[in-house]
């Protein structure tokens, strides 16, 4: 893409949105102000991508942009009024409009000084990359580009404006930003970037661990994760943030050939992300499953053996793994439940390896469906991911494999309710036929009957009492059955 006709392209996306922009910036025209597309929005116009979420600065102090869009949004919000924000939405599209800044840092936080500046150029030049730090200026429709951005664009490079060494003492997230546009954008991170954040990555140590999973969340959820993931290991970033990767980089030696976990592990997240678009093209990016096709393995360095004739075994490693991963994503601030669903998938993974060649029994089948739980779909996804192997013949019996199981789920889910298995008598009756108050003996009552459900299926009423009665003779419970 030759620079005039990335120009083109970026006034063809910038059309779509007028006579909005051209409105607005009449608007601030009139009153005496300059206004200029900026930032993310310039760039994704160029590629062709420009979206509803739009970047505009000003020489306009906030108040002065409060004044001027007040009455022409369709609602405004000033709650980053402090940092020179003003958002704004019109006929759908959401835009944020910022003073110019001209910030100083302490460097040893992340938040910087604010301070207003007064020139686009000024503005400019503080930004994170210089694929960011282009600008339209909306009056003239001309382009703003004093660090080669569009160069940078059509070479697909992660470059600073600055030095990167100045650029990320002066915010550190940004290290983490140049791994993520790498795996969002497909861009590779200029020598001099790689170099800078290879030497100051214990500077990502000040940024808190909220923001740092924000831009982790981000880098997963792209459309290829992979060369961000290589970045952050490769630039020792990840020995801070997610020191489970790097850590499984295991040395193969010449008598005991086994896989690189941290490879594989990189495979599988790749085929899972093809099992997401493969199964529901239109949905969303699946973060649960990418975090667990990525940590699915992180216990195999803990638990791993040598074995003699040179074999090397990985005892429950998914009982480690599960724990690891519980641990770290407790540590990156993600919620309850996204922790919860990660380990518990970590947990499940290695199950299926025990089906074999189908000799499960019925019993094996629901504990497997009940283990899941409403992760079912996402477990099938991660196993078949998991199934990675350079022997075709062998991949494709596991893949076969699998399908057997997934069939047998299906035709045992036509007999019985498999999604909610409950014991066929419930806590009210329990108590009424062994004469129980509510408390501990009833839990364990229920529990006995929801254990016989799992290995035999629905039984009948006159069945599961007289098995609730039999098991409570055997433990010594009452049965003075109330009325």
């Amino acid at each position: 893409m030759n620079n005039l006709v990335a120009q083109q392209n970026a006034v063809t996306e910038l059309m779509r949105v007028s006579p909005l922009a051209d409105e607005l910036a009449e608007r601030f025209a009139r009153a005496g102000h300059s206004l200029y597309l900026v930032g993310g929005s310039v760039r994704d116009a160029l590629l062709g991508r420009l979206s509803n979420d739009l970047d505009f600065t000003t020489d306009a102090r906030p108040d002065r942009v409060l004044q001027i869009v007040s009455e022409w949004g369709d609602a405004v919000w000033d709650v980053g009024i402090a940092f020179g924000t003003v958002g704004v939405t019109k006929n759908g599209t959401t835009l944020e409009i910022t003073t110019f800044r001209a910030d100083s840092y302490d460097r040893v936080g992340r938040n910087p000084e604010v301070t207003f500046g007064d020139t686009i150029e000024g503005d400019l030049l503080r930004r994170d990359f210089t694929v960011n730090a282009m600008a339209i200026d909306l009056v003239g429709k001309t382009f703003i580009d004093p660090h080669d951005g569009m160069d940078a664009l059509r070479l697909k490079v992660l470059d600073t404006p600055a030095l990167p060494q100045e650029s990320f003492a002066d915010d550190p997230l940004r290290m983490m930003r140049a791994a993520r546009f790498s795996a969002q954008l497909g861009f590779t991170a200029a020598p001099r970037v790689v170099e800078a954040m290879t030497s100051m990555s214990e500077e990502i140590d000040r940024i808190t661990a909220e923001r740092v999973q924000t831009e982790l969340s981000k880098l997963m959820l792209a459309p290829d994760p992979r060369p961000g993931l290589e970045l952050l290991v490769d630039t020792g970033l990840a020995d801070r943030v997610l020191p489970e990767l790097p850590g499984m980089r295991l040395a193969i030696d010449e008598h005991h050939q086994h896989k690189d976990v941290y490879q594989h592990s990189l495979t599988v997240l790749a085929q899972a992300i093809a099992l997401e678009k493969s199964h529901e093209p239109a949905s969303e990016p699946d973060l649960v499953l990418r975090l667990a096709a990525l940590l699915h393995d992180i216990g195999k360095p803990a638990t791993r053996e040598f074995t003699p004739g040179g074999g090397v075994s990985f005892h429950h490693h998914e009982v480690v793994g599960a724990r690891m991963t519980r641990k770290r994503l407790r540590a990156l601030k993600y919620s309850k439940e996204i922790i919860e669903q990660v380990s518990q998938l970590v947990f499940l993974h290695l199950r299926f390896h025990g089906y074999g060649g189908g000799e499960w029994t019925d019993s094996a089948v629901r504990r497997y469906v009940t283990d899941a739980g409403d992760l079912l779909t996402r477990l099938h996804k991660l196993v078949r991911a998991d199934s990675t192997t350079r022997n075709k013949r062998k991949a494709a019996a596991l893949q076969a494999t699998y399908d057997d199981l997934e069939a047998r789920i299906e035709r045992i889910k036509e007999q019985e309710d498999l999604d909610r298995v409950r014991p066929d008598l419930d806590g009210n009756e329990i108590m009424r036929l062994l004469g129980l108050p509510p408390g501990p003996q009833v839990g364990r009552a229920w529990k006995f009957l929801k254990e016989l459900r799992l290995d035999r299926g629905p039984l009948d009423h006159d069945e599961a009492v007289a098995e609730l009665k039999k098991w409570a003779a055997a433990e010594g419970l009452g049965s003075g059955e109330q009325a």
